[in-house]
Parts: C-alpha cells; sequence; structure tokens
C-alpha cells in the first residue's frame, strides 16, 4: 500500500493555467461498433461491490462530511484499521506502536461513519504484533458486546512481505515468517474468532498473479505463498485476499486470468468445499506517485477495473484510499495531478509549498466510483460487451426490471467518437434514455435524457453510462436456470446440466445452451430435459456457457448464472506431452517439456504450441531449435535427437517471460497431431 503523507495544509494553492488542445472528432461515417450481449451473463452485482479503505491516520475518518460523501460515491464496504498499520494496532487501547494514529480514529468512530455511509465493515486483525485471542476479543467487542454484526475479518494485511522473500514493509514478529508459519496462525485465528460468533467469514492474504511475490518458491518452503497458505489454511477460511497495483491505465484486460488462476489455485490446494471460497480485492488503486493519480485517466481506469473485478465475480473492490496525501506534482491531460492515492483530498502540500485543494474536495477517481456504483447496482447481472475501438471500453449490466445500463468509456485523449450500439436479446424502448457522464475535469457527473438507445459520441476521456429500458414488459416469463455444472470434460465434449427452470404463465418447452465467443453467444445445442452433452469443443481452451429457457410461446428467461469450465486434451494420442516449471521469479520462468512418441518410430521432429496470451514470449530455449513468430512456437529437433523410437522421450527447455498472469501452454502438436498433455 502507498505510504501516508501527514503533512499539514499550510501553503496557498497554486492556481496553474493550461491551454486545452482543441478537440478531433473521429469519422462520423464509420462509428465505433459497441456489441451488448443480454444472452451472455457474467457475475451478479454484490451488496459490497464498491469499496474503500479507511485508515487510523486519518483524522477525518470520523466525520460526517466523509461519510455522507462517501454514502453519495455508492461505497458499500469500509475496511480498518488501514493496510501495513493493520499489523502493529492493537485495537482494545487503540495504539499502533512506531505510527501515527490520528485523534477520533478508534473504532467506535469508524463504526459510526461506517453507519451513516449505509456500508458493511471489513476489519483486518493484527497477525504482525497481535495474537488470535486479541482478534478474538476484538470480535467479542464488536459483535457480542455492541453488537455491529461486522461480518469479515482479514488476517493480516500484506504478510507475504515480512522479509521472507527478501522484502520487508509488513511488521511481523514471528520468528517464523514462512507462509507455512502464517497458514498455521490463520487456522488459530479462525478457530479462535468463529467461537465467539461463528457467523464470520474469516480472510487469508493471498499473492495475485504476477504480482511479486507471486509464484516465488523460497527456501525450505514445499510451494509458493499461495499454494502454502490454501493447503493449510484452506478448509477454515471464508474468502481470500488480493492487492493490486498495476501502475498503468491498461491492465483490466489481465483481470480476467488473474481471477481464475486464483480460482485454480484454490481449487487445487484448498480441499473439499473450496466453491465456497470468496475473493476480495480489498486494496486497489489504478494511479501512481507522478503519472494520474489524481486526474481523469485513473478515473477512466478505476471505473474499467472496477467493472472487469466485479464481472469476474470479485465480491468487493477496495480503493486505497479514502484520505493518502499529496505526492509528485504534475500536469495530466490539463489539469493537476497532486500524486495522491486517495478518493478526498487530505487538503496536504508539498515541501515545496504546492497545497491540494481544500480538504475532503472529491478527486477525479472518486467520480469514477460513483459512476460504477450508479451503472452497477446491487442485484444486477453483469453481461458481455465489446467494442472494434481499443480507445473504447464498454461494459454491461440486466437488471432486475429487465432495463439495461451500458458504461461506455473514452480514453482517447483528443478524439470525439460516436458509437454505435447493437443489442443482442434484448430490445430498447424508442426514446431518449437516461445518460450519466463525467468528462476531463469536471466535478460532478451530469443527468440528461438525449439521443437514443443506439447512437451518441463518447467526449474525449469520458465515462459514460446510458439506462435503456425494454422495448415492452413481457409478463410471465419463464425463471432463469440454476447454476450450470460440467461434467464428463474430455478434450472436445462436456456434459452440462443445470437446475430446471420456474415456468410462467406457460410450461417451458426446451433449454438452450449458449457459448460465450466474446460478445457474441452461439447455440451450440438445446433440449427438453436439464442435462445436455455439448461437443465440437476446442481442446485446452476455457468456455463459458449460459443456458436459457424457452417457453411454449417463444418466450425465454433471463440467461443462467455463467459456467467456466477448461476442455482437457485427448485421453490417447500418439504422443503425449509433461511440461514442468521449475523455476519461476515472477516475470519469467524455466519450462521443461517431456515429448514421449506413444506411436510408430520417427525420425525427425516438429513440436508446436501457442502462448495463451499476448504478454507472454520466449526467452530461449534449448536441446531444440526454437523460433517464435506472433504467439506461435515452432521447436525442432536438432541432429542428434530427431530419432523417436516407440516409448522414447526427447526433453527440450526454454525461458517463458510474462508480464501478466501467466497461464500456462495446455495444446502441443508433435508433427501435426494434437498430443495428450500430461
Amino acid at each position: 500500500m502507498p505510504r501516508p503523507l501527514l503533512r499539514a495544509a499550510s501553503a496557498v494553492l497554486l492556481a496553474l493555467a493550461v491551454l486545452q488542445a482543441p478537440t478531433a472528432y473521429a469519422d462520423e461515417t464509420a462509428p465505433v461498433a459497441v456489441t451488448v450481449n443480454a444472452r451472455a451473463a457474467l457475475a451478479s452485482v454484490p451488496e459490497t461491490a464498491v469499496g474503500a479503505n479507511h485508515a487510523i491516520w486519518d483524522s477525518r475518518l470520523g466525520t460526517d462530511e466523509t461519510a455522507d460523501l462517501l454514502k453519495d460515491a455508492g461505497v458499500k464496504l469500509l475496511r480498518y484499521p488501514g493496510g501495513s498499520y493493520s499489523d502493529i494496532y492493537h485495537w482494545a487501547d487503540h495504539t499502533a506502536p512506531g505510527g501515527y494514529v490520528a485523534p477520533d480514529t478508534d473504532f467506535d468512530t469508524f463504526m459510526r461513519g461506517v453507519r451513516r455511509t449505509g456500508a458493511q465493515p471489513m476489519v483486518t486483525a493484527n497477525y504482525g504484533t497481535g495474537t488470535a485471542e486479541e482478534a478474538a476479543a476484538w470480535v467479542r467487542r464488536a459483535n457480542v458486546t455492541k453488537g455491529y454484526g461486522v461480518r469479515y475479518w482479514e488476517i493480516g494485511n500484506e504478510n507475504y512481505g515480512n522479509g521472507h522473500y527478501g522484502a520487508a514493509w509488513e511488521a511481523d514478529d514471528h520468528a517464523d515468517k514462512s507462509p507455512a508459519e502464517y497458514a498455521r496462525n490463520v487456522v488459530a485465528y479462525s478457530d479462535a474468532m468463529k467461537a465467539v460468533d461463528p457467523t464470520i467469514k474469516v480472510g487469508a492474504v493471498l499473492t495475485t498473479p504476477a504480482n511479486w511475490p507471486d509464484a516465488l518458491v523460497a527456501d525450505g518452503d514445499a510451494g509458493s505463498w499461495n499454494e502454502v497458505v490454501l493447503s493449510t489454511a484452506g478448509p477454515k477460511i471464508d474468502f481470500v485476499i488480493l492487492h493490486w497495483y498495476p501502475g498503468a491505465f491498461d491492465r483490466a484486460a489481465q483481470v480476467p486470468d488473474m481471477i481464475q488462476l486464483v480460482r485454480k489455485q484454490i481449487a487445487e490446494h484448498a480441499g473439499a468445499g473450496s466453491e465456497r471460497i470468496g475473493i476480495a480485492m480489498t486494496e486497489f488503486n489504478t494511479g501512481s506517485s507522478d503519472r494520474g493519480a489524481t486526474t481523469q485517466p485513473g478515473a477512466l481506469a478505476a471505473a474499467d477495473a472496477y467493472a472487469t473485478l466485479l464481472a469476474n465475480g470479485v465480491f468487493t473492490v477496495d480503493w486505497w484510499n479514502v484520505h493518502n496525501g499529496i505526492g509528485k506534482v504534475t500536469e495530466v491531460e490539463g489539469h493537476t495531478d497532486y500524486g495522491d492515492f486517495g478518493l478526498l483530498s487530505s487538503g496536504t502540500c508539498t515541501d515545496g509549498g504546492v497545497c491540494e485543494p481544500a480538504a475532503n474536495t472529491p478527486f477525479a477517481p472518486y467520480h469514477a466510483l460513483q459512476m460504477v456504483s450508479r451503472f452497477a447496482r446491487p442485484g444486477d447481472r453483469f453481461i458481455r460487451a465489446a467494442t472494434d475501438q481499443a480507445k473504447v471500453t464498454a461494459h454491461a449490466v440486466r437488471r432486475p426490471d429487465g432495463a439495461l445500463a451500458v458504461m461506455l468509456i473514452n480514453t482517447s485523449s483528443d478524439t470525439s467518437y460516436p458509437v454505435a450500439i447493437d443489442y443482442s436479446g434484448f430490445s430498447p424502448a424508442s426514446g431518449a434514455p437516461t445518460a450519466l457522464t463525467h468528462t476531463n475535469g469536471a466535478t460532478s457527473i451530469t443527468t440528461s435524457a438525449t439521443g437514443d438507445a443506439t447512437s451518441r459520441t463518447l467526449p474525449p476521456l469520458s465515462l459514460t453510462t446510458v439506462i435503456v429500458r425494454p422495448a415492452s414488459a413481457q409478463a410471465g416469463l419463464p425463471g432463469a436456470p440454476g447454476q450450470p455444472a460440467a461434467s464428463a470434460v474430455t478434450d472436445r465434449a462436456a456434459t452440462i446440466s443445470w437446475p430446471a427452470a420456474s415456468a410462467g404463465t406457460r410450461p417451458i418447452a426446451k433449454y438452450e445452451v449458449h457459448l460465450q465467443n466474446g460478445a457474441v453467444s452461439e447455440q451450440i445445442g438445446e433440449t427438453a430435459g436439464t442435462s445436455l452433452i455439448v461437443s465440437n469443443l476446442k481442446p485446452g481452451t476455457r468456455h463459458t456457457v449460459n443456458v436459457i429457457a424457452r417457453d411454449s410461446g417463444g418466450g425465454v428467461s433471463s440467461p443462467s448464472a455463467p459456467l467456466t469450465f477448461t476442455t482437457g486434451t485427448p485421453a490417447s494420442s500418439s504422443c503425449s506431452v509433461r511440461l514442468t516449471k521449475q523455476s519461476d521469479w515472477g516475470s519469467g520462468y524455466v519450462g521443461s517439456i517431456d515429448i514421449t512418441n506413444n506411436g510408430a518410430p520417427v525420425s525427425g521432429w516438429t513440436l508446436t504450441f501457442g502462448w495463451p496470451r499476448a504478454w507472454q514470449s520466449l526467452g530461449s530455449g534449448w536441446s531444440a531449435v526454437w523460433a517464435q513468430n506472433g504467439q506461435d512456437i515452432k521447436v525442432v529437433n536438432e541432429p542428434g535427437n530427431g530419432s523417436l523410437a516407440t516409448g522414447a522421450t526427447a526433453t527440450v527447455g526454454y525461458v517463458g517471460n510474462y508480464s501478466g498472469p501467466n497461464v500456462l501452454p495446455e495444446v502441443f502438436t508433435l508433427n501435426g497431431t494434437v498430443c495428450t498433455t500430461r
């Protein structure tokens, strides 16, 4: 987490006049194509979706003004007592040895602000310098004595930053600083805390894929931090905790893989019943201390990331921080950026006398959270949306009353883009929809009823939400089918089953299974029952499907919740491949590939595979001739290892580089034949 800057606000704000460049307009004969697919459902919006962090060094933590501003932004979860301070904070006497504690920031004051905001609290128990007994006493004070009903409790903050992997910023008095020791203590904390209140939810700290120290294995450890923690603490926790500071504005595309890899780790290591374990992003910020932290680029990236994380099933995304403090002051897109990671100004100044606006003045990311909370409300369900222009991003939700909300983000600094919105599985009403807009430098979101549901123009550096009513309300439609499940998954087929939908005014005639392909759905089968074998799938690929009920009059239900599963490779083949990751340093790894010939003897071989993501590349390779073309890799035998007798194995190795979640290759072909991946 960024460290707080505790400076007094005593200087005069410098007014900086900036000449704005004229706005360019895209060719209006070729508007950006926006696709919104109401049949391709994603995650539903939880009650705790939009969150933020409070910190005990923030003297405005408990003020009514702060609480009211957070309420107006739609903040529904507030985390306490503040990042790394959590591991030095002792709640009973409200002290943090080695740190600063501001007046009027104790737990009861925090809870008064939470209630005024209308949010839920999340409390981080002190792991670094505390005990399980201290945490259990806090639960008793909160939920038994005071009746606050605090549901979410974390065990520590960024405890992998205790020096075990080299860097040390997190307090940790334990002699053993390994993930195994942390996991053992998570079990002890959970047992002690749930003995006081068995209804609470306990969370354990994980590393975020492709973010340090993810994938590192320290001396003496049985695996990475996540593998070790989940293997021991998995049965005792209810959610896992991620923190993400991407430091760039174009990283939202990495989110689906990030979350999918964490879910895979949970499934593989947390034991039976691990599907109950949720994922919380309890610290997040898009800016850096010298680029766009408080101005519109950071706000646009925030809205994009919040929507993408929530659409992928994260149950809360918590901005760091409500107040933080001034950093490096720069000019970004025509406005002063204060290098502050807060939603609201702290009113602090640099040593050179440059000061932020008056305390509690909202920064641009505040309006981004406000837009997200008005776009995606609890109970809505995300649906697929996409555009054909890299500078324009789209997100969409379906509301319980049948309306759609579409959030459009124009990241271009100087171009206004006209957009044409195409709706699939939804017919918009005629007339002007409600439009919410926030533009570069604006101090509020504007609301209007202009244009139509299918077209409008997006100003440069803008957030726009269009709320569209359906053309006609259809009564008596079937309910959505229940959560689908996959079984008997092979390389090209799977059995999809689901709980029956409730009938409307007419009986249900059939169910349709739709495969998501980006923002487009393809119907891949239908049945009168509640189970279907789907085939002709691509091997080694992640697939997401929805089920829709259709009644005897042609009326259709809303789509089911999504089901995501991954096909394998052939159960038997003339070749088999085993990929082993031998070491990993967080931005690259050493891979070893064993190639076994299960068929007739081979004289000369070529192995091919593809990097699953564009942020992956070949660093070097050995024991063969390696070449990369785009994302495709070709590995050709050397003169000395070209012959493979039946049952023989050749081993080759490589260094793979990555700058995002490292999804390993799963499909390999040998001389054109798809191999079994072991």
